[in-house]
């Protein structure tokens, strides 16, 4: 390949006007599930028309802006696996709890911890100066109420979520499905 096409698809690349922008689509999907999808892109329309087009396909239909957002709240979310945590669950959770957490949760094989946005980070520093290891720990939207699907409508749902998922402008999937 010669050089001077090589140097001439560097230089359109790195002045390349490109600007992405973040966009949130709500929904719902099989049997009344809400769903927020976000997205980073370059082409609102070719975005849009393939988030539609996944949802038509699997039974849900794409509604407007705030049609679904009611039903969930942004919270601080950390996930921490219990067969790697040096501290014993008491004194996990009364250090999450001073540091200004708003609930703790222990399950089979995780604790989780939620925080409001506002506080998530200093939550976050407080454990990991204490040297507790994350599985997950980030900003999410979490549902106050979930919904359940019988075998028909999980198998539409998990055909949705993984149609959506393999869009390469989508970044993130919240829902409110009872797994």
């Amino acid at each position: 390949m010669p050089n001077d096409t090589i140097n001439n698809a560097i230089k359109k690349a790195s002045t390349s006007n490109e600007s992405y922008e973040e966009i949130v689509y709500e929904g719902y999907g099989p049997n009344g599930v809400a769903l927020i999808v976000e997205a980073a892109t370059d082409n609102k329309n070719r975005t849009a028309a393939d988030v539609r087009h996944a949802f038509d396909k699997c039974g849900g239909n794409l509604g407007t802006s705030g049609c679904v957002s009611y039903l969930f709240t942004k919270k601080g979310v950390i996930v921490i696996d219990k067969a790697n945590c040096s501290l014993d669950e008491d004194s996990l959770m009364m250090l999450a709890i001073d540091a200004g957490a708003e609930d703790f949760g222990v399950e089979e094989e995780i604790y989780e911890i939620t925080t409001s946005p506002e506080t998530f980070s200093e939550v976050r520093e407080k454990l990991e100066a204490e040297g507790v290891e994350f599985l997950e720990a980030g900003l999410q939207m979490v549902p106050s109420t979930y919904v359940a699907l019988d075998e028909a409508g999980t198998a539409r749902m998990e055909k949705l979520i993984d149609m959506l998922e393999d869009l390469d402008d989508v970044s993130e999937i919240y829902h409110n499905w009872e797994e």
